[in-house]
């Protein structure tokens, strides 16, 4: 059984199937998602979910290209979602440089900071996005020690995911490592040990190779853990397995 650490079934795209899709997942193969927030609406919603859902868990917090909206006084909010039984991390957080009419960088870093300081302050683990924004990202973290996480959807080199393995972080890869034009992310992926690595579908974007352009759903994770198997050079069966167990580990699920 696999296990999606990173899907968004809050989104829109789901909205005319949702429960259908989810209800069908263990029969897919997939055991365990966890569905981060992006803003407060959507952790809400994240929450909510998790709820009706025994496989489903969530993360809260505010995604960079999300942030504008933001005053401290948010945290007060995610600190009591962050408070139900089925919320397993801060995020997703971060910085995303990409788009010009994202909330300005030095806004998008001060809110990725107060938010690595509630994960601190809860003892909960982070999923950080990072998109062109590698340097300021590993900036913030090296701040926060004592905050673990993960780097979802990981776009960085090999040499930047080696310096996240030393500092304690897990990697985790979506359908791009599947794509003809992925030789950065399968750099990274040879780069990171077995024990640190999971991995996603960012859920409904970014399907894998053969569904690449569709609507994505945690039902496709197992493209992605075969193509992450052939570049370790070991069975589907053990990745998969290798995978679950460390993001059981990682999101403290039993």
């Amino acid at each position: 059984m696999l296990f999606d650490t990173h899907a968004h079934y809050d989104a829109e795209e789901f909205q005319t199937d949702r429960e259908a899709v989810l209800a069908g997942l263990p029969g897919r193969g997939v055991s365990l998602v966890v569905n981060p927030g992006c803003d407060l609406a959507s952790s809400r919603a994240a929450v909510g979910l998790a709820g009706r859902h025994s496989f489903l868990y969530a993360a809260v917090g505010y995604h960079p290209e999300n942030c504008g909206p933001y005053k401290p006084e948010d945290l007060d909010i995610l600190r009591e979602l962050a408070g139900d039984e089925k919320v397993k991390a801060i995020g997703e957080i971060g910085l995303d440089y990409y788009w010009e009419q994202n909330p300005p960088k030095e806004f998008q870093q001060r809110v990725f900071r107060d938010q690595m300081a509630l994960a601190e302050e809860l003892d909960l683990p982070v999923i950080v996005h990072d998109r062109e924004a590698h340097g300021d990202s590993l900036s913030i973290v090296r701040a926060f020690p004592r905050v673990r996480g993960v780097f979802h959807c990981f776009s960085g080199s090999a040499e930047m995911a080696k310096e996240l393995v030393k500092l304690g972080w897990m990697i985790s890869f979506t359908g791009v490592l599947t794509y003809k034009n992925a030789r950065k992310a399968v750099e990274a992926a040879q780069a990171v040990p077995l024990e640190r690595l999971m991995i996603e579908t960012d859920s409904p974007y970014m399907a894998p190779v053969p569904h690449r352009g569709k609507r994505n759903d945690s039902g496709y994770l197992e493209h992605i853990c075969r193509r992450l198997a052939e570049i370790k050079g070991i069975s589907w069966e053990d990745c998969a397995r290798i995978t679950t167990e460390n993001g059981k580990r990682f999101f403290a699920i039993d």
